[in-house]
C-alpha cells in the first residue's frame, strides 16, 4: 500500500498549488511570490556524461518550497512550475483558472512517476551492474529528433523553450526518465513477451468477420483513473481537455502529454479500427460521431476516453479467399467403392500437408491426386460446396473431402480478407497485440512502484 500523507493543511497546500500554477502561466521574470526556504537540498541529478553547450540557464526563483517528497527526494515548487510551463508549451492548451489545477495535477503526477522510475532504474543498475539510464549523448539524440519534427535545430528548440521560461533541464529530465523507463520495460519484459499464433489468428478472424461493418480511423486519449486519483478526477480532467481541444489545442500534443494509452507516443493515433476492438462504451460513442468530430468524455471500467474520429468507411460487404485444392477426378457415375477409395486417398494426402506452401509438393507424391492453386475469389462467387467450406474454415485449415460433379476435393484456405479494405496482415496484428500487452505491463509496474513508495504531498 502506498504510504502517502499530507504534511500540511488543505489551505496551505492550496496556496502552494495556486502559486505554482500561476507561476507556470506568468511571463518570464514576473515574481512568483514568497514560498519559503527549502530546508533540505535538492536531489542529485542523474549525470551520464557531458551535455553539449547550451544557452544560459533559466534563473531559479530566490525562494521556493517543497511540493512533494518521493522516497526522501524532493520535488520543489520550482520543479512543479517548470513542468507546468512545459505542459502548456508542448500541448498548446491555454491555461485558465479552470484548467490550471489539471495542469498542476498532471505535472505533479508526472514528476512523482519519473522520480520513482529513475530511483528504480538506479537500483536495477546497481544490482545488475548494468547501464539502463540514457547517457547525455542519447538524450541529445532524442532532442535532435524532437527539434527535427519542428523543423528546428536542437539549439533552436532549447532557445524556444527558454523564451517561454522553461529550463533545458526540465525537458532533459523528462526525456531521460521516460525513454530510460521505456527501454527498461522493453528490455526486461519485451523479450519474454510472446504473442501466440492462436491470439493472432483469432484477432485476424475477428477483424475479417467484422469487415462488412463500418470501420473508423480514430485518435484517442485515455486517462487512467488509478493514476490520477479516481474516476471523478478522470471525468473532470477529460471534460477540461475536451473543452481545450474544442478551442483548438492540437490533439496529438495533448495525447502525448496526458494519455496513458499505448498510442500516446504516436499522438494518440490508433489507426483504423472495427467494432469490438475498443470497449463497448467507446464503440457506441464512435457510432454517433461524424468524421472530424470530437467525442465527449467516455467513462469505461478503469478510466475515461476521448475519441477524435478522423474518417469512416463502409464495410467491404464481400470476403476474398485464396484457395488451393488437392483432388481426385471422378465421374458422376462413379461407384460408392470408387468414391470411398478416392476419399481414403485424399485423407492420407491431407495428413501429410503442413501448410499451403507445401501443398503441391505433398500431393504430388501420390499417384492419381492432382493439386492446383485456385487463386483468389469472392466468397459469394464460389460454388455452393466450396462456399460452405471456405466460409467455415480459418486461414491455414483444410476441408474434409468435398464431392462435386467432377470429382472429390480437399480445399485449403490460404488467405482471407475483406474486399475493398486493407488486408489484415499477420505482422500488423502481432505488433498491435504486442504493444497493447507491453503497455499493460508498464502500467502495472508503475502501480507497484507507487504502492510500495513513501510519497508526501505538501
Amino acid at each position: 500500500m502506498m504510504r502517502a500523507r499530507n504534511v500540511t493543511g488543505r489551505g496551505a497546500r492550496g496556496a502552494v498549488i495556486a502559486a505554482a500554477a500561476l507561476a507556470a502561466a506568468l511571463p518570464l521574470g514576473v515574481p512568483m511570490g514568497a514560498w519559503g526556504q527549502v530546508g533540505a537540498p535538492a536531489p542529485t541529478p542523474v549525470s551520464t556524461g557531458p551535455l553539449r553547450p547550451t544557452a544560459p540557464a533559466v534563473a531559479r526563483p530566490m525562494t521556493e518550497s517543497v511540493a512533494a517528497i518521493v522516497n526522501d527526494e524532493i520535488i520543489s515548487t520550482y520543479d512543479l512550475a517548470q513542468r507546468m510551463r512545459l505542459l502548456v508549451s508542448t500541448t498548446g492548451v491555454q491555461p485558465t483558472q479552470d484548467t490550471l489545477p489539471q495542469f498542476q495535477q498532471e505535472a505533479l503526477i508526472s514528476l512523482v512517476d519519473e522520480h520513482l522510475q529513475v530511483q528504480e532504474l538506479r537500483r536495477v543498475e546497481k544490482d545488475n551492474k548494468s547501464t539502463i539510464i540514457l547517457s547525455n549523448d542519447e538524450v541529445n539524440d532524442e532532442l535532435a529528433d524532437m527539434a527535427q519534427q519542428s523543423n528546428l535545430k536542437p539549439e533552436g528548440l532549447i532557445v524556444a523553450l527558454k523564451a517561454q521560461g522553461i529550463a533545458e533541464a526540465t525537458l532533459v529530465d523528462q526525456i531521460r526518465a521516460q525513454r530510460s523507463w521505456e527501454r527498461y520495460i522493453r528490455g526486461r519484459y519485451g523479450s519474454r513477451l510472446r504473442i501466440g499464433e492462436d491470439q493472432i489468428k483469432a484477432t485476424q478472424q475477428r477483424l475479417i468477420a467484422s469487415a462488412s461493418k463500418p470501420q473508423y480511423e480514430v485518435s484517442e486519449v485515455f486517462l487512467d483513473a488509478t493514476r490520477i486519483g479516481g474516476m471523478d478526477a478522470a471525468n473532470k480532467g477529460a471534460a477540461q481537455l475536451v473543452a481545450q481541444l474544442q478551442q483548438g489545442a492540437p490533439f496529438g500534443a495533448v495525447a502525448r502529454q496526458f494519455s496513458s494509452s499505448s498510442t500516446a507516443a504516436a499522438g494518440g493515433d490508433a489507426g483504423w479500427i472495427s467494432p469490438g476492438e475498443m470497449p463497448a462504451e467507446v464503440d457506441a460513442a464512435i457510432e454517433q460521431l461524424r468524421p472530424g468530430q470530437l467525442s465527449q468524455p467516455i467513462p469505461v471500467k478503469d478510466g475515461v476516453y476521448i475519441i477524435y474520429l478522423k474518417d469512416k468507411r463502409s464495410g467491404a460487404g464481400q470476403t476474398l479467399v485464396s484457395l488451393k485444392q488437392v483432388a481426385v477426378a471422378l465421374s458422376t457415375t462413379a461407384t460408392p467403392a470408387d468414391i470411398e477409395a478416392a476419399r481414403a486417398k485424399l485423407l492420407t494426402v491431407k495428413a501429410t500437408i503442413k501448410d499451403c506452401a507445401t501443398l503441391e509438393a505433398s500431393a504430388g507424391k501420390t499417384p492419381g491426386v492432382v493439386a492446383s492453386d485456385l487463386g483468389e475469389a469472392e466468397l459469394a462467387d464460389l460454388s455452393t460446396e466450396f462456399k460452405d467450406a471456405a466460409s467455415k474454415l480459418n486461414v491455414g485449415q483444410l476441408s474434409d473431402p468435398i464431392r462435386t460433379k467432377v470429382g472429390l476435393h480437399v480445399l485449403a484456405v490460404c488467405g482471407k480478407r475483406a474486399a475493398g479494405a486493407a488486408q489484415v496482415e499477420h505482422d500488423q496484428v502481432e505488433n498491435r497485440l504486442y504493444g497493447q500487452q507491453l503497455s499493460m505491463i508498464a502500467r502495472r509496474a508503475m502501480r507497484d512502484l507507487r504502492n510500495t513508495a513513501t510519497i508526501e504531498y505538501r
